[in-house]
């Protein structure tokens, strides 16, 4: 019988082979996401330090922000790049997780494009 490969495997495949190409360091951590079916989650990551900088999430109840869906991304994006602007870090390596540049990602992206963060 041929075993089916899942969805989820393949993404951790995929997001193992972008790791060893990609490195945060101190002067350009990484921005990191994770997405499930009700949330998106983004972190600024030290991977030097192996610390979180800077995280949002749209399960943060202080923001009042949607659940998983493209506005809740967006919403995302902008509060991570907020925060880290009060950090003071501007430029950062972005780290799609293993998922299409499509949809939710891209609108977190490109969120926190807008609000001055640079990758």
């Amino acid at each position: 019988m041929i075993r089916k490969i899942s969805k989820d495997e393949i993404r951790l495949r995929i997001h193992e082979r972008i790791r060893h190409k990609m490195k945060g360091t101190s002067e350009r951590p990484r921005l990191a996401v994770f997405r499930s079916v009700a949330h998106i989650y983004a972190q600024v990551i030290d991977d030097t330090k192996g610390a979180t900088l800077v995280a949002a999430a749209s399960t943060d109840k202080a923001q009042k922000i949607t659940g998983g869906n493209v506005a809740g991304a967006k919403a995302v994006g902008k509060l991570v790049a907020q925060r880290a602007k009060e950090k003071g870090i501007s430029k950062v390596v972005f780290d799609r997780g293993g998922y299409l540049y499509h949809g939710r990602i891209k609108a977190l992206a490109d969120a926190a494009r807008e609000a001055g963060l640079e990758f």
